[in-house]
């Protein structure tokens, strides 16, 4: 079993910057993939980025690339995104989720609760 927490989000300034972090409960964490998905309002879920067990391999989405960053810390149970050059559409609330296997289409197994992230211009 796992529990996922975010936390880390906040109001900011466009062209600011925050770092999300994702803490992971069980002994189990390095194990599972962690991919940070977020949802605007009225908007489907979408992803962000995706880090391997190790930390080794790292996805993101293409509108995204270059301006966020995924990085893991195993001994700290820990996933960090780190924003930078936000915009006002980057507003949403952030999620974090876990899962076995990378395979596309795969089920992730648990999911945190969200950490809101607001950006004014």
């Amino acid at each position: 079993q796992v529990q996922l927490v975010e936390s880390g989000g906040g109001l900011v300034q466009a062209g600011g910057s925050l770092r999300l972090s994702c803490a992971a409960s069980g002994r189990t964490f390095s194990t599972y993939y962690i991919s940070w998905f977020r949802q605007a309002p009225g908007k489907d879920r979408e992803f962000v980025a995706s880090i391997s067990w190790s930390g080794g391999i790292m996805n993101y989405s293409g509108s995204l690339k270059g301006r966020f960053t995924i990085s893991r810390d195993n001994a700290k149970n820990t996933v960090y995104l780190q924003m930078n050059s936000l915009k006002p559409e980057d507003t949403a609330v952030y999620y974090c989720a876990a899962r076995k296997t990378p395979v596309p289409g795969s089920p992730y197994d648990y999911w945190g609760q969200g950490t809101q992230v607001t950006v004014s211009s």
